[in-house]
């Protein structure tokens, strides 16, 4: 018989240990992994940009709260923080198992141009480059996964936000032709 020091032995007892929960690990991990792969790439692009924009309004929406010195601005904002903050957590809720979904990613940089704007700066910013610039933009995601998504329960997501962020974008270009400022987007 061959006598192993103790120290040999648990060591070598460790590693096998460590070896079959890495591979318990790996094959739990790979259904996760699969199932993100096999998502079709226009539902991919939803959750990436959907999450994205809606992300964007809605901080950029708190930011105004604080900053805006028009009520009508801020009214506004208080509605997409709200509505907002409901279609994202829909988007997390309806994402497949095991497919990341950003919980807070906006768009840094068109957070950074209103930062530091106060008063009526504020407001013409964020009415002609956030609110309606922004709008369109989810407008165009949600849009683009009830036509070309293929996951049921996220294409029933966009449908359901679609008319909440329509409203939003008529919002916007009412509050800027109140404003006189400019509606167009392009």
């Amino acid at each position: 018989m061959i006598r192993l020091p103790l120290a040999t032995f648990t060591g070598a007892c460790m590693a096998s240990l460590l070896l079959v929960a890495n591979v318990a690990n790996a094959q739990t991990a790979a259904p996760a992994a699969a199932d993100a792969s096999r998502l079709h790439a226009a539902d991919q692009a939803f959750i990436a940009d959907g999450t994205q924009v809606v992300a964007t309004q809605r901080d950029a929406a708190r930011i105004a709260t604080s900053r805006s010195t028009d009520r009508d601005v801020k009214a506004f904002a208080e509605r997409v923080s709200t509505d907002n903050a409901k279609i994202s957590d829909a988007l997390r809720a309806a994402s497949p198992r095991g497919v990341d979904v950003p919980k807070n990613d906006p768009d840094a940089a068109v957070l950074a141009s209103i930062n530091n704007l106060r008063g009526a700066d504020f407001d013409k910013t964020y009415i002609e480059q956030v609110a309606l610039v922004g709008e369109q933009k989810a407008l165009s995601a949600f849009q683009a996964e009830i036509a070309s998504g293929r996951d049921d329960q996220l294409k029933a997501v966009a449908k359901q936000a679609l008319p909440t962020i329509q409203a939003h974008y008529a919002m916007a270009q009412d509050l800027a032709k109140r404003k006189h400022l400019a509606t167009s987007t392009q």
